[in-house]
């Protein structure tokens, strides 16, 4: 017998709902809503360390939608967990209580272990086991590099590197410039490098990468004028290609990247960061491609609170 869950990914820069029907011993799962909006909840918040109150309000009224959304659906338990945003400003804890409070959510600030845990259970779900994988989650404010084999986890972290903060950090021009790029690129492998011990960067034999910037870069490569989930689950992306599209977007402005099919134009400003980091995190492990997955934190999550 199935239950019926609610998970809402507060993140940096995209609030996510997904209800499903979940096997608690985790056998099936099956999607029953999924929404996804950027709300740029991290803007600013590398620089101030503290959350913008536009910010929280575009939040609130996302999380108010998704709210009647999850009523009507009658999912219980209803969880939100709240990512690098959360975690590093100096009132995350408040805000967090006020989702709590407001929207009736079991708010959840995680740590970014737990965070890469949760995004390698739900990017490996249902998935053949074999050799040791990296799973790569580039996020708003942070990218969790996860390696594992099979249920067992044999190295994870959660950088402080992600599309929103490394945009505002490095990228002030458009389209960027020359040196503005190759600043962004300094500064994620300075942070992969500290991140990651040489020797983890041998283990890896094949990657799959999740979240919005690898969905992105699936359904650009694909040419997607309406995006498509079923196809974009699995599609395999090579380093080569992510780098063509990086070189190419790069080049371009942000209304000209707004209207590339596949791109949703909300994204446009924060694609160019994203790609530099899942590149340079495939390089990091000397890897030539991914498996681009539409599972990832929010699954792993409603897996476990289902089986809880």
């Amino acid at each position: 017998m199935t239950r019926r869950v609610a998970v809402v990914d507060v993140g940096t820069n995209s609030t996510r709902l997904l209800v499903a029907d979940v096997a608690p011993d985790g056998t099936a799962l099956a999607e029953v809503v999924r929404r996804s909006r950027v709300t740029r909840l991290g803007e600013g918040v590398d620089a101030t360390g503290r959350l913008a109150p536009a910010a929280m309000d575009r939040v609130h009224a996302v999380l108010a939608e998704y709210a009647a959304l999850i009523a009507q659906a009658g999912a219980r338990p209803a969880v939100a967990v709240l990512t690098s945003a959360v975690r590093d400003a100096a009132d995350g804890a408040e805000f967090a209580a006020a989702v709590r409070d407001r929207h009736g959510l079991d708010a959840r600030e995680l740590s970014g272990d737990e965070e890469a845990r949760l995004a390698y259970l739900g990017a490996t779900w249902n998935r053949p086991r074999g050799a040791p994988t990296l799973v790569v989650d580039v996020g708003g404010g942070s990218t969790e590099l996860v390696i594992g084999e099979g249920d067992r986890l044999r190295f994870h972290v959660s950088t402080q590197a992600g599309v929103v903060r490394q945009t505002e950090r490095h990228l002030a021009h458009d389209p960027p410039l020359d040196h503005e790029l190759q600043a962004l690129t300094d500064d994620v492998r300075r942070i992969y490098a500290a991140a990651v011990p040489h020797p983890m960067t041998y283990v890896p034999q094949a990657a799959i990468a999740v979240a919005g910037t690898a969905t992105s870069l699936a359904a650009i490569d694909l040419e997607l004028e309406a995006y498509d989930p079923r196809r974009v689950e699995g599609h395999v992306l090579e380093r080569a290609t992510c780098e063509m599209l990086l070189a190419r977007m790069a080049a371009m402005t942000n209304a000209e990247r707004r209207a590339l099919p596949g791109l949703h134009p909300d994204r446009a400003p924060v694609i160019v960061a994203g790609a530099v980091l899942l590149v340079e995190a495939l390089r990091r492990f000397r890897l030539q491609r991914c498996e681009v997955s539409e599972r990832d934190l929010m699954v792993g999550t409603a897996l476990e609170i289902a089986a809880g």
